[in-house]
């Protein structure tokens, strides 16, 4: 399995949080792994060789009785039972080897990211044989290009949501704050999940990430949100609106009003919240939609109240 792509994202990447609860990538899948050539080399390299032992001085047994070479070869043994039920060796001639480049064993694979996920283990069942394209109707969990797309969604390179406001560092009580993000950071990135195998198969997924939405929640009840809902949708290729001195006047198109301060010493948790809307393309021609995600950060704002003195 190969990852590649992705832009924009750098290092200090996060993950996605699906904002349907109930889903989630697959934790494994059945993928092509061994030829016959190899399973038969992988399994006769196994099997206890016959030896003409000659009696040397310093030769004998191991403590308890047991001859060292004797052990070496039943542990062999024993690995190569464990393949050949596996394999289920007993169904094939020579292991298939007549068929060598006409198809492969399929196997089990854990995601590398839920490798200690209990849900792995159902991907436990003996390897089987599959003819060159035509992938087991009888695997769920068959690797295609849509699992190597929901692979790739816990692989996107998804910026940590880091807003800018202006004011920048403190509010001030009935005074607008402008809220945005960074146009050239914030943008639509991509991962793609591809497969080759020795047969000459060749299968990918691209799956994308587009930012769609900032939901904003000020951290009390006493204030005005821009829009009202709270939700900044993108607009111009942008969520929100950078502040500029000529736009003084004028009402932010994602931001908010603070109605009362935070008291002295204190501060209001804003929540930000930002929505990427996600969807894949197979080799194959197939695509589609996979669950939105969601990423959250909170800023502490302090809120002061600007006092005035009235004179006669």
């Amino acid at each position: 399995m190969q990852i590649t792509g992705g832009g924009g994202g750098g290092k200090n990447t996060v993950k996605l949080n699906p904002k349907d609860p109930n889903w989630e990538p697959p934790a494994c899948w059945y993928e092509p792994k061994t030829t016959p050539k190899q399973l038969k080399e992988k399994i006769e390299s196994l099997k206890p060789k016959k030896r003409k032992k000659e009696k040397k001085e310093n030769d004998g047994p191991l403590s308890g009785g047991v001859d060292p070479i004797d052990l070496s070869d039943a542990l062999r043994g024993q690995a190569s039972n464990i393949y050949e039920n596996y394999y289920q060796t007993d169904k094939y001639d020579d292991y298939n080897i007549d068929k060598q480049g006409k198809g492969m064993f399929w196997e089990g694979v854990r995601n590398p990211n839920k490798a200690d996920d209990p849900k792995a283990d159902e991907c436990s069942e003996h390897a089987i044989w599959v003819p060159k394209g035509k992938p087991p109707k009888s695997m769920p969990l068959a690797v295609s290009p849509e699992i190597l797309a929901q692979y790739a969604y816990e692989e996107l390179p998804i910026p940590g949501t880091e807003i800018s406001l202006n004011p920048e560092n403190k509010q001030t009580v009935n005074l607008d704050t402008w809220v945005w993000l960074d146009k050239g950071k914030f943008k639509p990135v991509d991962v793609t999940a591809s497969l080759d195998l020795e047969d000459g198969t060749h299968l990918s997924a691209t799956t994308t990430a587009k930012p769609t939405s900032l939901t904003l929640e000020p951290g009390t009840g006493d204030a005005k949100m821009y829009p009202g809902s709270g939700k900044c949708v993108v607009k111009n290729g942008q969520l929100g609106e950078e502040y500029s001195a000529g736009k003084k006047d004028q009402t932010p198109p994602c931001g908010i009003r603070y109605l009362r301060a935070s008291g002295k010493n204190g501060s209001y948790p804003l929540k930000a919240t930002l929505t990427w809307n996600i969807t894949w393309k197979g080799s194959d021609g197939t695509g589609g939609d996979l669950p939105a995600g969601t990423f959250s950060t909170t800023k502490d704002v302090t809120v002061k109240e600007i006092q005035s003195i009235v004179r006669d």
